[in-house]
């Protein structure tokens, strides 16, 4: 079918929220860096009914700086539902990854993307939208990808046979019109498959093609034998309807063979017939067995799928159904026997798909039912004459899930099973209940789970890929542990955490360095991380009241480093706040470089520079 573009423009005219007299006691905690107190100010609006959108971004951005990650989703979930600024639909986006929901996670990166596509997280996203593993999708066998030889015509049926690509198109537009869909007769193509990985010099098989349609194909192991599906008129071959005065013809199987750099000899098979039609070839690599689709007396419904056996003098036994397993009422056809000439693949329009044809598997050697490929193999379209090549590893699958018959990659998933155990670095003793994040090469939480009562924790992730366990129990120190890419099997990881032995003195509780990102003064989770023995200890000893000092080096201006580190004291007391611990127990105050540890001026070196940026936890009372 041509293509149809409709291009819609829809013009938005959202109010945008903003603040107000409701807002302003609010707004005043929340520009003070009060995020607890704003929270709660924002929290009374909605109880009163008087939140809108600017009240809902609000309180996700106050649980946000504070990492509290279920809240902030919960609110950006509702902020986003009128319109917002692209970073708060980013932000909803990393808060729902943090907590697992993947999914929902890229729609709020795919309306990000929509409003700044020239972000570079945008850039990347698109690229590849489905980066985080479906962990706990075992169907999920394959990823597909979009060919690069398709054009805006139907193209499919590839198959691979030594470094070339055989398909059929509609894209020779010095062809007369098919009437069917008005686009030109089908013609059999080929193309080298280089060893990168990437395909050119697309060539039309004129030595092959008729005048009339030609295709698919499959070939023998060497290549030098072709067997391909045309129209029977190519051999005169049709019946006559004499009322509506046309000639109709059939499809049938040829095959053909190597003559120098061309092909010859071309001679239709055998059990060809003007009463019934076979194609969509597919040869066992052997080559002793030939599959194809035919709606040849014997079949279930309307196409099912046969098999003939070739002779090797070159002569063919008698085309066998092969049942009720793999065909049905319906129509099957594009069958791809696999290298061990037991399992089939082949479209289906009659079991039971996620809509129109999808590709199946089926076990010839056990007999049992033929299993839908799932998702991304199968859509709510059409997919078909998925071939696969195991020497090469790639596979190619027909579909019209984009609106045209497109031919995609397949590529088989590499998995890596990630067997975390939880100890006690101590002891040596199992810690269940245990938090146990899995982080990609960028550090991003994939998903959380809790360790079981045998410390253990698993997750199935992608082969050659770096990933990250970060493991966390209250009492014992947060750490993250490194897991190295892999081609597959099993990584097992010793997660052992330390008991918190935090280092306190009469004067202050030392901690190690709380880090922020460049400018910014919101909580990462590294920084979490180390604040959450800071509660352990204000949580056992309830008398003690503290005061958080930060302090930078001297480069930047007196007022810009004034301003940074109170902003990050602030933040820091106040994620202290969210985990429980009273108000009136911690405090921020920012020093800026007024109290250096290392007063050396204008000749300081890196790590002096380091040394003097720095938080510090005073003993109040």
């Amino acid at each position: 079918m041509k293509k149809t573009y409709i291009a819609l423009l829809f013009i938005a005219t959202t109010n945008l929220f903003a603040q107000n007299a409701n807002t302003q006691k609010a707004d005043q905690y929340f520009n003070q860096y009060e995020y607890v107190n704003a929270a709660n100010a924002y929290l009374k609006l909605v109880d009163n009914g008087k939140a809108d959108g600017y009240v809902y971004k609000q309180l996700a951005d106050s649980y946000f700086n504070m990492f509290n990650t279920s809240e902030a989703a919960k609110w950006y979930a509702k902020a986003t539902q009128s319109k917002q600024d692209a970073e708060t639909y980013y932000r909803y986006a990393q808060m729902l990854k943090a907590n697992g929901k993947y999914e929902d996670a890229n729609k709020q990166m795919q309306q990000f993307a929509n409003l700044v596509p020239n972000d570079q997280r945008a850039k990347t996203f698109k690229e590849n939208p489905n980066y985080v593993p479906k962990l706990f999708d075992v169907s999920k066998l394959y990823e597909v990808k979009a060919g690069t030889f398709n054009t805006d015509k139907s193209d499919f049926g590839a198959v691979l046979n030594n470094n070339k690509i055989y398909f059929t198109s509609t894209r020779n537009n010095s062809r007369k019109d098919y009437g069917w869909n008005k686009e030109p007769y089908l013609d059999l193509y080929q193309a080298d498959f280089n060893t990168d990985g990437t395909v050119g010099n697309v060539n039309n098989i004129s030595d092959l093609n008729s005048k009339y349609h030609d295709g698919p194909a499959t070939l023998t192991a060497d290549g030098n034998t072709i067997y391909f599906a045309s129209d029977s008129f190519r051999e005169s071959s049709f019946e006559k309807d004499k009322k509506n005065n046309l000639k109709l013809g059939k499809n049938n199987l040829f095959t053909a063979t190597k003559s120098g750099n061309g092909w010859g000899k071309v001679t239709s098979l055998p059990f060809n017939s003007n009463d019934y039609s076979t194609s969509n070839p597919s040869l066992s690599t052997d080559g002793k067995t030939l599959y194809f689709s035919s709606n040849m007396p014997g079949s279930l419904g309307g196409v099912d799928i046969w098999k003939v056996a070739v002779n090797a003098d070159g002569t063919f036994g008698k085309p066998e159904n092969l049942g009720a397993k793999v065909n049905t009422e319906g129509n099957e056809s594009f069958p791809f026997i696999a290298d061990d000439n037991t399992t089939l693949y082949y479209a289906s329009s009659g079991k039971p798909g996620l809509g129109g044809m999808d590709i199946f598997q089926a076990d010839l050697k056990s007999g049992t039912e033929a299993t839908n490929l799932g998702k991304p193999i199968n859509t709510e379209k059409d997919d078909f004459a998925f071939t696969y090549n195991k020497s090469q590893n790639i596979g190619f699958l027909s579909s019209n899930r984009n609106g045209n018959d497109d031919i995609f990659e397949v590529h088989t998933i590499c998995n890596v099973d990630v067997v975390t155990a939880v100890t006690n670095a101590k002891t040596g003793a199992i810690l269940a209940n245990a938090s146990v994040s899995i982080l990609d090469d960028k550090k991003n939480v994939i998903a959380t789970e809790k360790s079981n009562d045998k410390g253990i924790v698993s997750y199935k992730v992608d082969c050659n890929k770096s990933y990250a366990i970060m493991a966390a129990k209250d009492g014992f120190e947060s750490n993250t542990f490194e897991v190295a890419k892999s081609k597959g099997g099993t990584s097992s990881i010793t997660a052992a955490l330390q008991p918190i032995d935090v280092i306190v003195t009469e004067t202050e509780i030392i901690l190690n360095p709380i880090y922020f990102e460049y400018n910014k003064s919101n909580i990462t989770q590294e920084g979490a991380n180390e604040l959450d023995k800071l509660v352990q200890v204000l949580k056992s000893n309830q008398k003690l009241v503290i005061l958080a000092k930060s302090h930078t080096d001297n480069r930047g201006s007196d007022a810009y480093n004034l301003s940074l580190s109170d902003r990050r004291a602030k933040a820091t007391a106040q994620y202290v706040i969210s985990k429980g611990i009273a108000e009136y127990r911690i405090s921020g105050k920012g020093m800026g470089e007024t109290e250096p540890k290392i007063d050396c001026k204008e000749n300081c070196t890196e790590e002096q520079h380091a040394a003097n940026r720095r938080s510090e936890f005073l003993i109040v009372k």
